[in-house]
């Protein structure tokens, strides 16, 4: 019996699909096909894994005379294995993941601006724009804005689907692996490090053109003043997020950190609560902007919910342990 042979056999025998078994070796539903049609045949480290995931012995899978199975001992192992190459693809996934991800949040954190400007730009009667074709205007920038930052979210989403195994199943490192996202960790540390100094610095100074076109009556000023604040806010907050997601990536994988056992339940509180919290905020913004028409100052809402949302989830916290003790 040829390997292709014993291939089929044994993933009948688990009562697995050619899919499962492709998705139990990280490989493709057609490489699994490949194998069982004799068309191509796996590497020694996928017949490795094949071996321990059918718990049988590599003999019984290479030797074409051998008919009956030979078994390990072992019981058959069902957790993924993470190759150096899905290790790598993973990283580097989520290192382009940061970049769009940024700019998506940035996007969204300066949207508003359009609005805000071209409703100052009525006011004083400049390019001939009327009140109700400035706001018009800015509320279509600001939507298509947000849309696009909507699609590059559900994209990243989407392209994530080959990894969210590593969110939700145990799994296993095959050699070289831990060592090699250590080493990778060790060097983005010093980037991570800037990025953070950066980030938070930009945020820091953000207030000053404002504050200081506040000390001129030129209201002109003070709206370009206000555009430079959120800018400067949102490369801040884009910085924090390429910091962020990369340096997540390496914690996802070594199971440390938010990523730990413990880690997992303070985050899916912070889930929770945020689902719902964001939900009543942007409520909130809408109900405000809209029955007021205050989308001129309606956005402070943005910034001062950022400031309490992680106090709101450590209040929840607190109430949770205190009602298990």
């Amino acid at each position: 019996m040829i390997l292709a042979d014993k291939i089929i056999k044994e993933r009948k025998k688990n009562n697995w699909s050619q899919e499962e078994l492709a998705e139990k070796m990280n490989v493709s539903r057609q490489a699994v096909s490949k194998w069982e049609s004799a068309q191509a045949t796996p590497d020694i480290e996928k017949i490795l894994q094949l071996a321990s995931l059918f718990g049988v012995t590599t003999d019984y899978l290479l030797k074409d005379d051998i008919e009956t199975e030979e078994y390990t001992g072992e019981i058959p192992s069902t957790v993924k294995k993470i190759s150096l190459d899905l290790a790598n693809k993973f990283l580097e996934h989520r290192k382009k993941a940061s970049i769009l991800i940024a700019i998506a949040t940035f996007m969204c954190i300066v949207s508003f601006l359009p609005l805000v400007f071209l409703s100052f730009a009525s006011e004083l009667s400049m390019w001939g724009l009327t009140e109700t074709v400035a706001v018009a205007v800015g509320l279509a920038v600001l939507f298509v804005m947000v849309a696009c930052a909507v699609a590059i979210f559900i994209y990243t989403g989407f392209k994530n689907d080959p990894y969210k195994f590593i969110d939700k199943d145990p799994f296993e490192f095959e050699y070289g692996v831990t060592g090699m996202v250590r080493e990778r960790q060790k060097d983005f540390r010093s980037a991570y490090i800037a990025l953070n100094i950066v980030g938070t610095c930009l945020c820091v100074i953000s207030p000053l053109p404002l504050i200081l076109a506040g000390l001129s009556e030129r209201e002109l000023l003070t709206v370009a003043m206000l555009c430079v604040t959120m800018v400067l806010i949102g490369i801040g907050s884009a910085l924090f997020i390429i910091g962020g997601v990369r340096e997540a990536s390496f914690k996802k994988l070594l199971k440390e950190g938010e990523f730990s056992e413990k880690g997992k339940k303070k985050s899916a509180l912070e889930e929770a609560v945020g689902t719902f919290y964001w939900v009543i905020i942007t409520a909130i913004y809408l109900a405000w902007s809209f029955i007021f028409s205050a989308w001129h100052i309606s956005w402070v809402i943005w910034p001062i919910s950022a400031v309490l949302f992680s106090g709101v989830c450590k209040i929840c916290q607190l109430i949770i342990e205190e009602k298990r003790k």
